[in-house]
C-alpha cells in the first residue's frame, strides 16, 4: 500500500496537513492519531488541530458526501478516524478553554431504536467543531428537557425512523413551548420518513434530510444567533 510508504514525522506541516485531510477521507483512523499526535508535538494548539487538520478534512467529507461521491458506510469510516482524533483533542481543548462553534442534544425519540442517521450527524457535528450531547436511543420527553436543562444547548436535534415514532417529536416541542423554552432553542429534526411539510407541522425550525446538511443547517442557525445577540436584527 502507498501508505506504507509516507512517513507522516518526515512531511513539513503544510503537507501533513494535507495528508491528514487524505487520511480522514479514507478513513485511516492510526494515521489520524498519528497526525495529530505529531502537531501536538511540534507546539501547535489543539484548537488549530482541530480546525485545520480536521475540520477542514471533514468539511470535504461532509461536501463530497453531500453531492453523492460518498457514501454512508466511507463517512461513518471517516468520522470514526476523525473520533479517534478528537479523543486525544477532547482534553486539551476543555484545559485551553478553545472556542466551539455551537452546542446541540441530539437524540433519537421515544420508541424509536434507530442510531446510524443520528450517530453520522453527530460525528459530522463533532467534525464541523460543535460539542455534541448524544442521548442515544429510545430517548423520552423528560431525557430531552434534562439535558437542555443541564447542558443550555444552542440546538436540539431529534431523529425518527418508524412513522409510528414521528409524532412524538411533536410532544417534545410542545413540552418545549409549555415550559417556556422554546424560544431558546432551534430544533432540527431528521430521519428518513420526515420531510419539510411534517418539520413545518410540528413546528419544528428545520428538516435536515442527511448529516451534511444537518451540519450547514446547525452553522447557519450559529451564524444567525451571533448576528442576532451583536445587534443585527433581522
Amino acid at each position: 500500500m502507498a501508505q506504507d510508504d509516507i512517513i507522516l514525522a518526515d512531511l513539513d506541516d503544510a503537507a501533513l496537513v494535507q495528508q491528514m485531510h487524505e487520511d480522514l477521507y479514507d478513513g485511516l483512523k492510526e494515521e489520524i492519531e498519528q497526525g495529530v499526535m505529531i502537531l501536538l508535538g511540534r507546539t501547535w494548539t489543539p484548537y488549530k488541530v482541530l480546525t485545520e487538520a480536521l475540520v477542514e478534512g471533514m468539511r470535504i467529507v461532509g461536501e463530497d458526501f453531500r453531492d453523492g461521491i460518498l457514501f454512508v458506510p466511507e463517512v461513518l469510516m471517516s468520522a470514526n478516524a476523525m473520533k479517534a482524533g478528537m479523543k486525544i483533542l477532547r482534553p486539551l481543548l476543555v484545559e485551553t478553554g478553545a472556542p466551539r462553534v455551537g452546542k446541540m442534544v441530539i437524540g433519537t425519540v421515544k420508541g424509536d431504536i434507530h442510531d446510524i442517521g443520528k450517530n453520522l450527524v453527530a460525528m459530522m457535528l463533532e467534525g464541523a467543531g460543535f460539542e455534541v450531547v448524544d442521548l442515544g436511543i429510545n430517548t423520552d420527553v423528560d431525557k430531552f428537557l434534562k439535558a437542555i436543562d443541564e447542558h443550555q444547548p444552542d440546538l436540539l436535534g431529534m431523529s425518527a425512523l418508524l412513522t409510528t415514532t414521528m409524532p412524538y417529536m411533536k410532544v417534545v416541542i410542545e413540552t418545549l413551548k409549555e415550559k417556556g423554552i422554546r424560544d431558546k432553542i432551534s430544533v432540527l429534526v431528521g430521519g428518513a420518513p420526515l420531510n419539510e411539510e411534517f418539520a413545518r407541522a410540528i413546528g419544528a425550525d428545520a428538516y435536515c434530510r442527511d448529516a451534511a446538511v444537518a451540519v450547514e443547517t446547525a452553522k447557519d442557525f450559529i451564524k444567525r444567533k451571533h448576528n442576532q445577540r451583536s445587534g443585527a436584527d433581522a
